[in-house]
């Protein structure tokens, strides 16, 4: 009893050592910290407030309330751009999820040469997107690779890039290339957690692989898939560096993205109102579709 009385004592002494210690770490870590919330949340106030201006760079801003959001509102091409990234997204998060869940199964056991499979599967993530799209354009020319593979089996054989009907399905396939490999890695690791003796067990009662894979190692990758399910929609709502290499927002405005209406709004025009208000409002259509995301996934408990 006397030497769990004299612990508090003893914890009630070193009490502002440690204080000091913690002030003194907190002394070290503020200028990082004061950088951080300046060049970090900074621009994202400043973005919000400008929405609400209009402003560019040769005049001081003037508040205008909430014309920029009914200019957008009534801009045709801001909703066929949001027609644009809606379609690239939904070709392209469940492709990447899909791709990436499909060689997280295939190599997560440990196999002769699985580790340079991994490495070779992740490559086109380190890959610069902007080297790989010049790739990408001769690939999807008409005398490139893949016209010729679409003639073999009677698919579209001119340029995919030229045709405004498949040249958001060619810049989907561009997007899932260029991420499948870090979504493998996430679900990788996440299969690393799912229990060995409820698959034996499984296996022992006669389940099949399809069962196996719908009632234990689905469930377990629950937050992994919701965790990638975010970052890839976030991710492809601001889609840009492939577009403005391989297409430029064309042929005739079929892949102008709303990342590239922000682009052309504040850079080609200078009005940097009209582009924090499209800023904005991509922000909070990503945060809604996360939330729904959120809700059809499930919390994990």
């Amino acid at each position: 009893m006397a030497a769990v009385a004299e612990q508090p004592r003893r914890l009630r002494r070193r009490g502002p050592h440690a204080r000091r210690e913690a002030r003194i770490g907190l002394l070290f870590v503020l200028p990082a910290f004061v950088l951080f919330v300046l060049f970090r949340f900074g621009p994202s106030i400043a973005g919000v407030l400008l929405g609400f201006t209009d402003y560019s760079l040769m005049d001081s801003p003037t508040f205008t309330g909430l014309d920029n959001f009914t200019r957008l509102w009534d801009d045709p091409v801001f909703w066929s751009s949001l027609k644009v990234t809606v379609l690239y997204t939904v070709i392209t998060v469940p492709g990447t999820i899909v791709a990436a869940m499909g060689l997280a199964l295939l190599t997560r056991r440990a196999f002769r040469g699985s580790k340079l499979f991994r490495s070779i599967f992740f490559l086109p993530v380190v890959t610069s997107l902007v080297l790989a799209s010049t790739v990408f354009i001769w690939i999807f020319s008409t005398d490139g690779p893949w016209s010729t593979v679409m003639g073999w089996v009677g698919g579209h054989t001119g340029s995919w890039l030229a045709d405004d009907v498949f040249v958001v399905p060619a810049l989907a396939i561009v997007g899932i290339w260029s991420r499948f490999g870090y979504g493998m890695l996430i679900l990788l690791a996440s299969l690393q957690n799912v229990p060995r003796e409820l698959e034996e067990a499984a296996l022992t009662d006669g389940a099949g692989p399809w069962q196996r894979f719908r009632y234990i190692i689905l469930p377990s990758l629950k937050p992994a898939l919701f965790f990638l399910a975010v970052i890839e929609t976030t991710a492809s709502f601001q889609v840009f560096d492939a577009v403005y290499v391989m297409t430029g927002g064309g042929p005739a405005n079929a892949s102008y993205t709303l990342v590239f209406q922000l682009y052309d709004a504040g850079f080609k025009y200078f009005d940097l109102g009209y582009a924090s208000a499209i800023g904005l409002a991509l922000f909070v259509l990503t945060l809604i579709v996360a939330v729904i995301q959120r809700l059809v996934i499930g919390k994990e408990k």
